[in-house]
């Protein structure tokens, strides 16, 4: 139970660690992980990772996920966004924006929101904002 090979063990060198909140626990509050994360219960709370979400059938989030990847197939309230590979299982159901750079969803899940996929770009407002900007600058040192 306690050998040098468990994932909490590795977790402490940085290699990898799993963490699992299971089916009939509730957690208020965010979570923060380098490793990957699974939920079965439910989560009030922000939850970013550096690695992969999953949310099981029965789990539950009502906050913001940020992480590397994502399969879900439970429920989420809140902002998704997940840089490489989101995956909606047929049971998913998403209530808030997405932001992915690849999505795969099977038949049956459903969200409400919108949807962004691809590379990041940056905010088209700002970038006319700092044209004109610099235009005018020229044209005042001219």
């Amino acid at each position: 139970m306690f050998n040098k090979n468990s994932d909490s063990v590795r977790a402490e060198g940085g290699t990898s660690s799993i963490n699992l909140i299971g089916a009939g626990t509730a957690v208020e509050g965010d979570i923060k992980s380098n490793g990957d994360i699974r939920i079965d219960g439910a989560v009030t709370g922000n939850i970013i990772s550096k690695s992969k979400v999953v949310v099981g059938a029965t789990g539950s989030i009502d906050g913001n996920v940020t992480s590397q990847n994502a399969d879900v197939s439970g429920s989420i309230k809140g902002k998704l966004t997940v840089n490489e590979l989101l995956f909606l299982k047929s049971s998913a159901n998403i209530q808030g924006d997405i932001v992915t750079g690849k999505l795969v969803v099977e038949v049956g899940a459903s969200f409400t929101g919108t949807c962004n996929m691809g590379p990041m770009i940056k905010d088209m407002h700002s970038t006319e904002k700092q044209s004109k900007q610099n235009e005018l600058k020229e044209k005042a040192a001219s």
